[in-house]
């Protein structure tokens, strides 16, 4: 698609698939009173630019704990939210890191692994993600 004027049918198109992504890109609460975008159900894809949903697990050396969420922000930013604009368990730590991730294509894809996650309720099986995913790198 062109930057400037929308001629073609096509450009209208795009344009109006872009359009409706940023509509359905709502804004909800986290518990930190924090706002953070989140995908819309449905993905719309536009030359390439779609929205991805991750699933991660952090880990904190210092409360040598785990913590398991999903998030649909870059996760980057999700994490200095983690790190300065938190309240919750994660602001326990300064020095939380990302041992693991998957991408989703949705919200409610990246929910379901969460809650799978948590519903193990084992530690044991949160290592055993996180180092078979450090043997498939090295």
């Amino acid at each position: 698609m062109r930057i400037g004027r929308v001629g073609s049918a096509e450009d209208k198109n795009k344009l109006g698939q872009l359009a409706q992504l940023v509509q359905s890109t709502s804004f909800t609460p986290r518990g930190s009173g924090v706002r953070a975008p989140h995908c819309p159900q449905e993905v719309i894809y536009t030359d390439g630019f779609f929205c991805m949903c991750t699933f991660y697990i952090l880990y904190s050396k210092d409360l040598d704990r785990f913590y398991v969420g999903h998030s649909c922000a870059e996760l980057g930013r999700r994490i200095r939210e983690h790190h300065y604009d938190h309240g919750g368990f994660t602001a326990k730590a300064k020095d939380w890191k990302v041992v693991y991730r998957e991408e989703y294509p949705t919200k409610a894809e990246a929910y379901v692994r969460e809650r799978q996650v948590k519903a193990w309720k084992s530690r044991k099986r949160i290592e055993q993600l996180v180092q078979n995913v450090k043997k498939d790198l090295e």
